[in-house]
């Protein structure tokens, strides 16, 4: 193996490229049109245009792959996570080219790639799995005789993929065709099959995940698991391990569990297989034949290169070490860093500023980003992943939170300072976050980070005097009034200059000091780290410590005047993506919560509902269609007309 050929983007193919580089071996990059100028690009030997700007036209086309590896002389393939990954006619592709695959045999990933085939093959091995209906017998009818069987509630998931898509949770019978048409359609939007099935679902469990690891000599091994509970729309944002609910007994009895499905499975390389883990029982949810997006928590416990041990294995190596010889160590704390808001409503745009946490021991961060990075529709809304590693649980949540505060990323929505707030919550560091602990403490979350008063008239401040010299001249007698918007509040400020970066300004009648710095401002004495950049459409995008803010400066704006109703007379897209639904009806009534559209981006299909209880005056938008941010998609009579 000489050359290993990376068919993946972003952040996995850079950490791919770099333990590549260190064994010695050359590397190509694949790129769309979208990433011609990335990163991964760049640091890569070699490079292959596969053209096309979606997935489909790129990263998931095996033809152009399998031209790629050819044209640029590599003799392996790296399929990362996602794309075709766990795709089986790929690897066998892979093989028929005569190149070496560095992954599970495609036999494997055709017995465990399907949820329902992966159940069947857990249940003949003594592997526990929930009640629940695997059969090929797809119609609606027979999936409602079935949950009827199981009991509600009841979870739907897609047989084939992954990630959250096609899952959906239904309390009652009523409930259930609707959550079948959903689930197939984005199932088959996101893998190529609508095939579903139900389970029972289990209300308050953790989701508990062990990586296992295989070699071509019949010897298979597990490195301890993963606690993945934190998540939003089914899709994991916190990892850590070793997970908080779980001791040495228990590891033992999961690590045994998920050894004999791999080898059942005739299983070779790296390899997770995840549980749902309801006090001391555990239950089967799906293997997944891949290297997890996750992997760095387990390499920090270990002190292991998983891809090395990927790339040894596809070699035809043994395994470098016996269950009794695995070490973990301390505690490691994973979060996604994801290009979305506090509400999980996915963004793109352009990377304005980004700076990475100072230098430290016990701290590592996998991502593609750079000043000037452009987020677009055409992938999911990872960017990165920071991982925190000290000897407890409590120093490596502490460690990381105060690496996700210095990292600075501005210029479009993140989730940094949420994924903060999460680690910081009383929950969470009692080890007590379980899956809805997102959707019981997500709105106590989201207030605890409104920037208090001091940081948002640091920022203020910041962005008022962004890209301007510090004023070092004679003070000047005219206070300089400014006004400006966060959120739904509106500041007034008179700001006198006196020289030399101080400030003297009074706000709602109160007066304070200010010292303009060059990295933040000081306002009463109380530094602040601070950094804006300007946003396209005029406004100011700020991080003041651990805070974001999004300003606007209304300083020579016309003040509005007269009342406004309050009610909501449209609806605009929240973000880039593609419309697949349309319910809106003209001279439709609706109720507030109504879902109006479903918005495919990134990969994730988004219920868009109604604001208000309303009638439907004008529908702008029609099924298939792409809507940029701020697109008017419907708008609603005025409450006079419709009564």
């Amino acid at each position: 193996m000489r050359r290993l050929l990376i068919a993946n983007r972003g952040e996995i193919a850079r950490r791919v490229i770099r333990t590549a580089h260190r064994m010695g071996m050359g590397t190509v990059a694949v790129f769309s049109e979208p990433d011609a100028n990335a990163l991964h690009v760049r640091e890569a030997g070699r490079a292959f245009a596969l053209g096309g700007a979606s997935s489909a036209e790129s990263y998931l086309r095996i033809d152009r792959l399998i031209e790629a590896a050819r044209a640029t002389g590599a003799d392996a393939v790296h399929p990362g996570y996602g794309f075709l990954s766990e795709n089986a006619d790929f690897a066998q592709a892979v093989i028929d080219a005569r190149l070496t695959w560095v992954g599970p045999p495609p036999a494997a990933i055709r017995a465990l790639g399907s949820k329902s085939a992966a159940k069947a093959l857990a249940q003949a091995h003594g592997v526990p799995v929930l009640p629940g209906y695997f059969g090929a017998d797809q119609r609606d009818g027979t999936f409602i005789a079935e949950a009827q069987r199981i009991g509600y509630p009841v979870m739907v998931k897609a047989v084939a993929g992954g990630g959250g898509r096609g899952m959906r949770f239904v309390t009652e019978a009523a409930q259930l065709p609707a959550a079948l048409a959903s689930a197939r359609a984005e199932a088959l939007a996101g893998f190529g099959s609508a095939d579903l099935l139900i389970e029972r679902a289990v209300q308050r469990p953790r989701h508990v995940e062990v990586q296992v690891f295989a070699d071509t000599h019949g010897r298979c091994i597990h490195l301890g698991e993963r606690d993945c509970s934190v998540q939003r729309r089914h899709q994991k944002i916190i990892e850590e391990a070793p997970s908080p609910a779980v001791g040495p007994e228990l590891r033992e009895r999961l690590g045994a569990a998920a050894v004999a499905l791999a080898q059942a499975a005739g299983y070779a390389g790296a390899g997770t297989v995840e549980f749902l883990l309801d006090d001391s029982q555990f239950f089967l949810m799906e293997m997944n034949t891949r290297l997890q997006v996750e992997h760095p928590v387990t390499e920090m416990l270990s002190g292991l290169d998983l891809v090395e041990w990927q790339i040894r294995v596809a070699r035809g190596e043994p395994l470098p070490l016996a269950q009794d010889q695995v070490r973990l160590q301390g505690h490691a704390i994973e979060v996604r860093l994801c290009a979305e808001d506090e509400r999980f409503n996915p963004h793109t745009g352009t990377v304005r500023a980004f700076a990475e946490p100072p230098p430290g021991d016990g701290v590592r961060f996998d991502h593609a980003i750079e000043t000037g990075t452009e987020v677009t529709p055409h992938y999911d809304a990872m960017l990165g992943k920071l991982i925190a590693h000290a000897a407890t649980r409590e120093q490596a949540i502490e460690r990381l939170a105060q690496a996700l505060d210095a990292t600075v990323l501005l210029g479009l929505p993140s989730n940094r300072a949420f994924l903060a707030a999460c680690l910081r919550h009383p929950v969470f560091g009692a080890g007590q976050a379980l899956i809805p602990f997102l959707a019981e403490q997500g709105d106590g979350i989201r207030a605890a980070l409104q920037a208090p008063p001091h940081a948002v008239l640091a920022g203020v401040l910041t962005a008022a005097y962004a890209g301007q010299p510090a004023p070092d001249t004679l003070p000047c007698p005219f206070a300089r009034p400014l006004r400006w918007r966060h959120g739904e509040a509106v500041f007034d400020l008179a700001v006198l200059e006196q020289g030399k970066g101080r400030l003297n300004l009074t706000v709602d009648g109160r007066a304070h000091s200010a010292v303009l710095e060059a990295v933040g401002v000081a306002v009463d004495g109380v530094h602040h780290a601070a950094a804006a950049v300007p946003l396209g459409d005029g406004g100011w995008h700020v991080q003041v410590g651990p805070h974001t803010l999004t300003l606007s400066d209304l300083s020579h704006a016309a003040r509005a005047s007269g009342g406004a109703t309050g009610a909501v007379s449209e609806l605009r897209a929240p973000f880039n993506g593609k419309l697949v639904a349309v319910h809106a009806q003209p001279g439709a009534r609706v109720a507030k919560g109504d879902t109006l559209f479903a918005i495919e981006s990134m990969k994730i299909e988004h219920q868009i509902v109604a604001p208000r209880d309303a009638t439907v005056q004008l529908v702008s938008v029609s099924a298939g269609q792409q809507v940029a941010p701020g697109q008017l998609l419907v708008s609603f009579a005025s409450p006079e007309v419709a009564a």
